[in-house]
């Protein structure tokens, strides 16, 4: 997800919890494979409405999730302070995607358009269900769109459009 802040920080992340009594948090990762914000530093917090670099130390996978101790984050407390707090990094510490490839963070907020030229809504989000990939279209109603090249038929960032084979009825 990007956020508003002229498209300059990416949100990979949110501190979901507590983990033990030493300031460590659980994040939740919007990233893939989970493990895979460790590797981004600094971590931007939305703290008062403003973004705040916040190093972590160290973290690792742990269950199904991640946790990691911040620095200066050495009780309970102090971490508590920080549930729910987004996770972002620069737009500038992604890697570069191959031509054929998009950060799904560039596709929120995309006008959906079909082959003929009838709007559908816009990009709210995306979700993964295992088989593939699907676009969650916000519009005078929500629509699913599967992310697969019979549906996707054309990313235009520069034009803010997603142009995708569609039945607007459905």
């Amino acid at each position: 997800m990007v956020d508003s802040e002229q498209d300059t920080h990416i949100i990979v992340g949110r501190i979901a919890g507590l983990f033990g009594v030493r300031g460590w948090v659980r994040i939740y990762s919007h990233t893939q494979p989970l493990d895979n914000i460790l590797g981004y530093t600094p971590w931007l917090l939305l703290q008062g409405g403003r973004w705040v670099p916040v190093k972590h130390l160290d973290g690792r996978i742990h269950g199904k999730g991640i946790v990691a101790q911040l620095e200066g984050i050495d009780d309970r407390d102090a971490a508590a302070a920080l549930i729910g707090c987004d996770i972002a990094i620069e737009r500038s510490q992604l890697a570069r995607t191959a031509p054929d490839e998009v950060y799904w963070a560039d596709l929120i907020g995309l006008k959906v358009v079909t082959l003929d030229g009838v709007e559908l809504g816009v990009v709210d989000h995306l979700l993964e269900t295992g088989a593939n990939d699907v676009v969650v279209v916000q519009g005078e109603r929500e629509r699913l769109l599967p992310y697969v090249e019979q549906v996707i038929h054309e990313v235009d960032l520069a034009g803010g459009v997603l142009r995708v084979d569609w039945d607007p009825d459905f």
